[in-house]
């Protein structure tokens, strides 16, 4: 089943350009992971300090593949050091959806072109 990721970075004064490149370092090499279907970044209006990432992926099982890889561990400590508290992950599955959305989630191909 299809899943979404929710990632919870609060960062310190002075670290939201660099954690925002970083951020997109990560995403182009996780768009070639196995199971990858998309991810966005948001940032907090009430406290620009707070940035989510929304990550979906075919499977939990593809998610902690890519979670328990070296680059991403390595990403992670680099962040670490940019942020004024713990990372949050929380995995969340979908309650309800449209006959077949499942289906149709998880069995979407991309392919990724370099620019």
């Amino acid at each position: 089943m299809a899943v979404k990721i929710l990632i919870q970075r609060k960062v310190k004064p002075g670290k939201e350009k660099e954690l925002n490149e970083t951020v997109k370092e990560l995403r182009s090499m996780a768009i070639h992971a196995q199971g990858y279907i998309s991810g966005e970044t948001l940032c907090s209006i009430e406290d620009p300090s707070v940035h989510v990432v929304i990550s979906t992926w075919k499977s939990l099982e593809d998610w902690n593949h890519w979670a328990d890889s070296p680059e991403r561990k390595a990403f992670q400590q680099k962040t670490d050091a940019m942020l004024e508290e713990p990372t949050k992950i929380t995995p969340y599955q979908y309650e309800s959806m449209s006959p077949n959305m499942d289906e149709i989630l998880t069995g979407l191909e991309f392919s990724v072109q370099d620019e």
